[in-house]
């Protein structure tokens, strides 16, 4: 297990965000992304999850597939957990790579490809 600042984790999640492909990065629209420490019960309760189950990150949405006329008005939340993915890390190089495929995940979620496809792609 590797442990950092929240500082730091934060500055990883930047930089997994920022090394998004352009034409990504240009349509995250009304989408916010947010560190927690940890998953709350409720949003493992929503997923079917119980606390000894792993949630490195979450989508909260409308992916981009299903909004149709879609307004937005609140803006969709993308949230990476901090603690679990660190227990998961044994060094800080992993801790990076474990981030920016979370943050890849999530990301993939907003666009609308669900977790079989993901799983297709070694995700």
């Amino acid at each position: 297990m590797v442990r950092v600042s929240t500082e730091r984790f934060e500055e990883l999640v930047r930089e997994a965000m920022e090394s998004l492909p352009e034409p990504f990065l240009d349509r995250l629209d009304n989408v916010i992304v947010v560190v927690e420490p940890e998953p709350t019960q409720e949003q493992l309760d929503y997923h079917g999850l119980s606390r000894y189950e792993t949630l490195f990150g979450l989508y909260e949405g409308v992916p981009m597939t299903e909004r149709g006329s879609y307004s937005p008005t609140m803006p969709d939340k993308i949230t990476i957990f901090q603690r679990p993915l660190e227990r998961h890390s044994a060094t800080e190089a992993q801790l990076v790579a474990e981030v920016r495929d979370t943050v890849v995940h999530e990301v993939a979620h907003f666009f609308g490809i669900d977790d079989d496809r993901l799983h297709e792609f070694g995700l």
